[in-house]
């Protein structure tokens, strides 16, 4: 029964780990992960050039990765990211979906094997549809996109702002060569 009660403890600690909100300079603040209250489906669509990212494995060390996003008949969305990887191009295909258009617009998700879905927030979009901020429900990811290469750096640095008010770690971000 000791060892039960223990093994319930530390799962409930654990879970409490994986749930606390983020720490940013000692002190806790509450991620603001709302997404944008309208989005343009077809004008979405396009090819987005990657300019910043938090790592994770299935990108670890990618650069000039770019994704592009294309309307299908059936409502769903193509989706082809592209990168390259010790030199050598990579390229992934996918699906996403808009699961509640009406009460969250800017709530996808996307899928790279079979009916897996996760989270893609559309955190924030330029008004002309010239960059993107892409995050989740969890502060695990998060893209800086835009339509050309490069960004001007006042609009970085206005997305910067925006991402640390809302409670991002800015020291996660990695920069993308193009």
């Amino acid at each position: 029964m000791l060892k039960l009660n223990r093994l319930c403890v530390w799962v409930l600690s654990l879970a409490g780990l994986l749930t606390a909100p983020s720490c940013q300079g000692g002190e806790r603040t509450k991620l603001d992960t709302s997404t944008v209250k309208q989005l343009d489906i077809p004008r979405f669509m396009g090819k987005w050039y990657e300019i910043a990212r938090y790592e994770h494995r299935f990108e670890r060390g990618m650069t000039y990765v770019t994704a592009e996003y294309t309307l299908m008949s059936d409502g769903k969305i193509r989706v082809v990211n592209r990168g390259l990887k010790d030199g050598k191009p990579k390229e992934i295909t996918g699906k996403a979906r808009q699961p509640d258009p009406v009460t969250f617009p800017g709530r996808l998700e996307v899928s790279f094997f079979l009916w897996f879905y996760s989270d893609y927030y559309v955190l924030e979009l330029g008004t002309d549809y010239q960059y993107a901020v892409i995050g989740s429900s969890s502060d695990k990811y998060l893209w800086i996109l835009s339509r050309t290469p490069q960004m001007a750096q006042p609009v970085l640095e206005n997305i910067l702002s925006g991402l640390r008010k809302r409670g991002y770690d800015l020291s996660r971000l990695v920069y993308v060569e193009q």
